[in-house]
């Protein structure tokens, strides 16, 4: 059975906190994840745990934490989102830069043949129940994470659609 992915739960649920957890920002969004579910301070590992068996009322309050934590960093003038998109941005600056455009695409390759090629065999020979399922669980899911990762390099994220989906609601709401 894969690892539960939270932090992909987290992103549907509570787009800027999940955006968060990506970069210099993951310490306040963990702190903001474990205040709302466990009404203290906790690690990712319990943040993990209490997500795995979240209840409607608990993933209600992650998203009220979310509306909490987005108003929060409006008032310190910290676009989560444009943290996001700046370090994509200054990846790609750094490749122009170093006039290294081979690495990226190799790594992208290797990791994207890696990715359909762990999934075929799973889908074709399926996975065991001993220790060796395990380790190709966390293969795919490693692999999956690193693979989103490159395709938002390339063609970028969805956060910029999100972020125009609230404002539509938020102007429609008015």
């Amino acid at each position: 059975m894969p690892a539960f992915d939270w932090k992909s739960l987290v992103k549907q649920v509570a787009p800027t906190i999940g955006t968060a957890l990506g970069g210099p920002l993951a310490g306040a969004a963990v702190k903001a994840l474990a205040g709302s579910l466990l009404g203290q301070d906790g690690s990712e590992d319990e943040v993990s745990a209490a997500l795995a068996s979240a209840s409607p009322d608990q993933l209600l309050a992650l998203k009220k934490a979310d509306q909490d934590f987005s108003a929060r960093m409006k008032e310190l003038d910290i676009d989560v989102f444009k943290i996001d998109a700046g370090d994509r941005d200054s990846a790609r600056r750094r490749e122009v830069s170093a006039n290294d455009s081979l690495t990226p695409r190799v790594l992208a390759v290797a990791i994207t043949l890696g990715f359909f090629g762990v999934l075929y065999y799973v889908i074709t020979h399926g996975i065991s129940d001993g220790s060796g399922g395990t380790t190709v669980a966390i293969l795919v899911g490693s692999l999956g994470t690193a693979w989103t990762g490159i395709v938002s390099y390339y063609f970028g994220s969805s956060a910029g659609s999100t972020a125009k989906s609230a404002q539509i609601a938020n102007m429609t709401a008015k």
